[in-house]
């Protein structure tokens, strides 16, 4: 990883209806090359936290800076730098075709159509959606849904992609297909940023992870170094480490 932080949050503050509900004053870092694993029970603030990572919520207080550049100032710049993939893929489906819907954002950049084209591609095979790219996305499954959001985002080829709760509603086949390529996604060079409340099925993959709770950032370290700490803030450990035993990768 770089020694230059990717992403800088400062006192980060988001109060949605004047009663400081949202987050309040979280602090971290993210850098290149990190996979964090972001933790924490429901309304604890996450989904909160990610809309300001690509500039969809502007802070209340204080401010994230992306590139060393605050979302005030360029929201577009954050954007193009981190993508987010929503917990509801299908609010981010809006083609005909399988690579009609990859392509959107990138033809919504001005790309020349041959850049486009190239970029559907690499997507398409990221995802393992080759096959299916002329089926229309209403007849998909759940997983290859997912995957779908997810590869319309890396066709804008954003630095940080950004999943909020990926595994939700996905059967075991689906789940085990999606962690796959988050690996890859990973090992091929890109930050990966994901929130889940299964969190044994990729903490072996993580480098790092925080835990919110009531809109607080209260932990920040190894995601091995928390395991005994999660289920006080409502997350729970996994089963083999309350056996005390080591935790396995979870698609093996």
């Amino acid at each position: 990883m770089s020694a230059r932080p990717l992403i800088e949050v400062n006192q980060l503050c988001h109060d949605y209806d004047g009663t400081g509900s949202g987050i309040q004053k979280i602090s971290f870092q993210i850098f290149k090359g990190e996979f964090l694993l972001v933790a924490g029970k429901n309304g604890s603030g996450k989904s909160t936290l990610f809309r300001h990572l690509n500039a969809l919520l502007m802070p209340t207080k204080g401010d994230l800076l992306v590139h060393a550049r605050s979302i005030r100032q360029d929201p577009l710049a954050a954007r193009k730098t981190v993508g987010l993939v929503f917990q509801d893929a299908d609010t981010q489906i809006v083609g005909e075709t399988v690579a009609d819907d990859i392509a959107f954002g990138p033809e919504n950049l001005g790309l020349a159509r041959d850049i486009v084209r190239e970029r559907v591609n690499l997507a398409l095979d990221s995802l393992g959606l080759t096959r299916l790219r002329e089926r229309n996305p209403s007849s998909l499954s759940g997983g290859e849904k997912r995957r779908l959001a997810i590869a319309g985002v890396v066709a804008m080829d954003p630095e940080v992609i950004v999943l909020d709760e990926p595994f939700s509603n996905l059967d075991h086949p689906g789940t085990l297909d999606l962690i796959a390529c988050i690996e890859k996604l990973h090992r091929t060079g890109r930050t990966i940023v994901l929130a889940t409340h299964e969190i044994e099925k990729v903490i072996t993959l993580a480098t790092r992870m925080i835990i919110l709770e009531q809109g607080r950032l209260v932990a920040d370290d190894h995601p091995r170094a928390l395991l005994k700490h999660l289920e006080r803030f409502g997350v729970r450990e996994p089963c083999a480490s309350r056996f005390g035993m080591e935790v396995q990768p979870w698609a093996s």
